[in-house]
């Protein structure tokens, strides 16, 4: 039995522009963050995961990603990204962990593949959602989705009725400053929370159909390196989010604060906790204010490389992964 390690790394992403509408076929806009989650897998004798045994039917993630395997592996993690906090983790994660099983096997997969693979793994876990998180950890940089006449395409992903073309853009140079408020709020129950409202009430479908058309022209701003226009998009985009409900009373505060010191900030990702992100020529003073009133602030540089494979082991504070023995 081999005891080689194969080691993988993804970024973390935020969501600049069109989450939760993304899930209905609309535009997104999306940037990898420079905090990575690393994975490390090995053949074993039996399943561990950061050193302790698992039960791998019990960790969704890990086991669609092993479906079909006949031998155990022993699993290491790393996160520089918190986990449940709307930067991407469970994509990341999903991403890193393909690329090193895939490579465990000796195979050299395309990016489009570990993005079917990592989305796969976020429909099993979740049951609903977009390859919008997959495709920005895989890829890396910046990518757009559904921008009609955008001729970058990357991919594109069909569920159903929804379709999603990832396209490739170029990223400005931009400070974000994004504030964690350290409630953890799983994508899945937000998404739900949005799915029912859409279906009782007709307004959520406008609100929806709002945040499409903000997303694109927030992608125009971003492509013509106009702040101020982003930014108010930005905020406009947040108000959105808030008639649907999935903003709260912390990440409001938060964004409150940011406003006078930025061009725009936001609630990014799945929201109900976890964090909002903020545009601004003044970072280090954008920071302070966040975690002046409670939050924990991470100035983001964008444009990180996508999955990739590493050398040694995943070391630092592993991902916050319940343990589930069975």
């Amino acid at each position: 039995m081999s005891s080689d390690w194969f080691t993988a790394s993804a970024p973390g992403k935020f969501v600049v522009l069109g989450e939760h509408s993304v899930v209905y076929g609309k535009p997104a806009v999306v940037l990898a963050t420079d905090r990575r989650i690393t994975c490390s897998v090995r053949r074993s004798r039996r399943t561990t995961l950061n050193g302790e045994s698992v039960d791998l039917r019990r960790q969704p993630h890990f086991n669609y990603l092993t479906r079909g395997m006949n031998y155990s592996l022993d699993f290491l993690t790393a996160s520089e990204v918190p986990s449940g906090s709307g930067m991407g983790s469970s994509a990341a994660l999903s991403a890193a962990l393909a690329l090193a099983i895939h490579s465990e096997r000796g195979e050299c997969p395309t990016e489009r593949a570990i993005v079917e693979e990592a989305y796969g793994a976020e429909l099993y876990a979740q049951g609903n959602g977009s390859p919008m998180d997959a495709s920005a950890c895989v890829h890396g940089g910046g990518i757009a989705i559904n921008i009609p006449d955008e001729p970058s395409e990357l991919w594109t992903i069909s569920r159903g009725e929804r379709t999603w073309r990832v396209t490739d853009i170029e990223v400005p140079d931009l400070s974000f400053v994004i504030g964690n408020t350290g409630i953890k709020a799983p994508t899945g129950p937000q998404v739900e929370k949005i799915r029912r409202f859409k279906q009782k009430n007709g307004f959520a479908g406008e609100i929806i159909e709002e945040m499409g058309n903000v997303t694109l022209e927030g992608y125009q701003a971003l492509k013509r390196n106009d702040k101020e226009r982003l930014g108010r998009l930005m905020t406009q985009d947040h108000k959105l989010l808030s008639i649907l409900g999935v903003s709260c009373n912390e990440l409001n505060k938060l964004v409150n604060a940011s406003l006078p010191y930025s061009y725009g900030a936001k609630l990014t990702g799945s929201g109900g906790g976890g964090c909002m992100v903020a545009l601004t020529d003044d970072p280090d003073k954008v920071a302070k204010i966040i975690e002046a009133r409670g939050g924990t602030p991470f100035i983001i540089k964008s444009g990180s490389e996508g999955v990739r494979m590493e050398t040694g082991i995943a070391k630092g504070t592993p991902l916050d992964i319940p343990i589930n023995r069975g």
